[in-house]
């Protein structure tokens, strides 16, 4: 079958945990034997070589922080347009163009809409293919959390609109295509609720590291390791709330690296903390760390940090909402809640030893979650052919 994969920004270079997700789904559906074409931004200034059948829309800035100028701009869009600010931004006419150009010089079988932030797409695409969405998270919650976290009033205010109006687009979406893929059961569910047609599918989206149960790292750098793109504002109320409640609970003497952009503020702060910016290796960053902790205490979705981390065979301790879309975790993960029982987990684990059974725990779990990944999306696909094969039979 030949599929078109419309998404935000390309994303094969895998920098964040959305694009993970996404090139999980494209690498499922080429190892199923389909032609792909895959069509979104590049990072604005980021060096880029495009994969086979990837086209690109244009650069961009992807995160609001760093676009200046540009984001005053989507928020006139966003204004003017009626759309979310997170949809605005995705807007251009050269992305349209493109759409349009793949769709007439092709004939698609399936074209697949990845996030919901590119509803205006739908119109495009019309009846010349069936159409999936893939629902990353419930956007409108995560804006709700948004704006039942902060007092600024401005910030509430413009959090309050984003909820509205993608709760809005998100459901006529939902509506308007013949299936709907989620990553975890709060989003199987919600969406199960909203759409009246067309089917509705929960997928385990599998850890985005290469693993081996025959490889363990003989060594380690450091007691406690904690990564993740900090300039995601869910993903900062997380770190922040590690170092001010649970902090507090573990001994001075713990030697704790923490990894990613964004979190500059911590230079210096704390005597026993290495901040060490962007790694080259995520995965080696966390197969170095005796513990890897997880602190989320917002967001949506999957948290593919979570999978990297039980993959890195290193144990875990993570937050309710860092095990969100993963309802069974192996015995190297502890569930903790509250900072002083998070804290109590770090301890215990830094106690035992790392053993080639303990790694094996993480690797083995997270093998198997791929490949029930992979059989699933196969099956789903593979019911988009069986449908166009009676249909052909049926004319």
């Amino acid at each position: 079958m030949k599929i078109l994969y419309l998404t935000t920004v390309l994303p094969s270079k895998r920098k964040s945990g959305g694009e993970i997700a996404s090139q999980c789904f494209i690498n499922a559906i080429k190892q199923g034997g389909h032609e792909v074409f895959v069509l979104g931004y590049q990072r604005k200034n980021d060096a880029f070589e495009k994969k086979h059948h990837e086209i690109s829309a244009g650069e961009r800035y992807i995160e609001t922080g760093k676009a200046g100028f540009y984001a005053f701009f989507w928020m006139l869009l966003s204004l003017t347009k009626k759309l979310p600010y997170s949809s605005a931004k995705y807007f251009s006419g050269n992305y349209v163009i493109q759409t349009k150009k793949l769709l007439y010089s092709n004939s698609f079988d399936v074209v697949i809409i990845d996030h919901a932030q590119l509803s205006w797409l739908r119109s495009l695409i019309g009846n010349r293919a069936k159409t999936i969405l893939i629902q990353h998270n419930i956007e409108h919650q995560v804006y709700l959390m948004l704006y039942n976290s902060v007092r600024n009033y401005i910030l509430k205010l413009m959090y309050k609109r984003e909820a509205s109006l993608i709760k809005e687009m998100e459901n006529k979406l939902t509506d308007n295509v013949e299936e709907v893929w989620t990553l975890t059961s709060n989003d199987y569910k919600y969406v199960s609720s909203v759409k009246e047609r067309g089917k509705v599918r929960i997928f385990a989206v599998p850890s985005s590291l290469t693993t081996s149960s025959e490889r363990l790292p003989n060594f380690k750098t450091c007691d406690i390791g904690i990564i993740g793109t900090w300039t995601w504002r869910p993903n900062q109320e997380g770190l922040k709330w590690f170092f001010q409640a649970v902090y507090p609970h573990l001994l001075a003497d713990l030697s704790i690296q923490v990894a990613g952009k964004g979190a500059e503020w911590l230079h210096e702060m704390y005597p026993n903390v290495n901040y060490c910016g962007f790694v080259p290796s995520a995965q080696a960053f966390m197969e170095q760390a005796k513990v890897i902790a997880i602190p989320s205490i917002s967001g949506g979705g999957v948290q593919i940090k979570t999978l990297d981390a039980i993959a890195s065979g290193s144990p875990v301790v993570a937050t309710p909402v860092a095990l969100r879309g993963i309802p069974e975790y192996p015995c190297s993960v502890i569930l903790a809640e509250a900072p002083e029982d998070f804290a109590k987990s770090l301890t215990h684990l830094l106690t035992l030893l790392t053993t080639q059974s303990f790694y094996q725990v993480g690797i083995s779990w997270s093998q198997s979650r791929r490949e029930k990944f992979f059989a699933d999306v196969a099956e789903a696909i593979n019911n988009f052919q069986t449908q166009k094969v009676l249909s052909v039979a049926a004319k």
